[in-house]
C-alpha cells in the first residue's frame, strides 16, 4: 500500500495521504513520498493545479512521535537525527511553496502540528465542518517552533501566538475567520470543492499563474517600494507575451481566449 496516492483529473493531481492507521504523521517514509512527488511535479507542465488530502478519519496528526523516539534512542541521543528530520520536513514545506502549480489543502478531522504547518504551507486551503487545527505540542513540552514558521505567516501574530503556547484547537469557522483556510464547506463534499476551486484555477493562463505565484510569495518579504518595483517589472514581463495580447483581446471581443499555453 503507498503511502501516498497520486492521481490525475485532466490538469489537476490529486495528492492523498494514505497511512490512515497513523493518522496520516508525517513520518520519513511519508515525508520522502511528498518530496518525491513535489520534485516531479515542478517540472510537470501538463499540472495546474495540486490538491492535497488525507484518507481516514484525519488529515495529519503532525510528525510520527513513535518514530521519533526511536530515532532519539539510535543516533547519538538524536540530536543528528532530529536534526535531518526537521530539515527533511522544512524542504517539504518550502517545495510546496516554491512548486509553481498553486497546492489547495483540503484537510478533515484533524491538523495538528507538522499537519497544521502543512496546511499553512499550502497557497489555499479548502476544509470540511469540523476540523481542528492546533499547534500543540507546547501540551507534551515541545514547542512548534517549526510549524510556527508557516502559521505566523498565515494567520494574525497574536492569534499565532495563542495556539501556539496554549496548545488549544480552533474550529473550522475561526479558521476561516483568521485566514488559515479559504473555506469552510460540508464533509462530504470536501474533495468535490476542492477539485472545483483547482479548475478555476487550471482555466487560467498556466504561465500567468506561474509567474504570479512566485512573484506573490517574494513580493511579499520586501519592503513597499522594492516590492512595486518588482511587481511593476514582473507585469511588464507578463505584458508582453502573445497569450497575455491574445487575451486582452479575447476579452474585448468579446470571445474565448485562445492560449497556447
Amino acid at each position: 500500500m503507498a503511502l501516498l496516492e497520486r492521481f490525475d483529473e485532466g490538469a489537476v493531481t490529486h495528492l492523498r495521504m494514505n497511512a490512515p492507521d497513523r493518522l496520516n504523521a508525517l513520518s520519513d517514509g511519508m515525508l520522502a513520498a511528498l518530496q518525491s512527488e513535489l520534485d516531479a511535479l515542478k517540472d510537470d507542465t501538463g499540472i495546474r493545479a495540486v490538491v492535497l488530502s488525507g484518507e481516514g478519519k484525519a488529515f495529519c496528526a503532525g510528525h510520527d512521535l513513535k518514530e521519533m523516539t526511536a530515532g532519539r534512542q539510535a543516533e547519538d541521543a538524536g540530536r543528528a537525527y532530529f536534526a535531518d528530520l526537521f530539515s527533511r520536513c522544512s524542504r517539504v514545506m518550502m517545495s510546496l511553496r516554491a512548486l509553481p502549480q498553486p497546492v489547495i489543502a483540503a484537510p478533515h478531522g484533524i491538523a495538528t502540528a507538522a499537519g497544521c504547518q502543512l496546511v499553512a504551507s499550502c497557497d489555499m486551503a479548502v476544509a470540511a465542518h469540523g476540523t481542528r487545527f492546533g499547534v500543540n505540542g507546547v501540551n507534551i513540552g515541545l514547542f512548534c517552533s517549526t510549524p510556527m514558521v508557516a502559521l505566523s505567516r498565515n494567520i494574525p501574530r497574536k492569534q499565532a501566538f495563542e495556539m501556539l503556547t496554549t496548545g488549544e484547537f480552533i474550529e473550522t469557522e475561526r479558521a476561516a475567520e483568521l485566514g488559515l483556510i479559504n473555506h469552510a464547506v460540508p464533509a462530504d463534499t470536501l474533495l468535490d470543492e476542492a477539485k472545483s476551486l483547482a479548475e478555476k484555477v487550471t482555466s487560467k493562463l498556466g504561465s500567468a499563474v506561474k509567474i504570479g505565484k512566485q512573484a506573490f510569495y517574494d513580493q511579499l518579504e520586501m519592503p513597499l517600494d522594492r516590492a512595486y518595483a518588482f511587481t511593476g517589472d514582473v507585469m511588464v514581463e507578463n505584458m508582453l507575451w502573445r497569450d497575455t495580447e491574445e487575451g486582452i483581446s479575447a476579452f474585448i471581443e468579446k470571445r474565448p481566449p485562445e492560449w497556447t499555453q
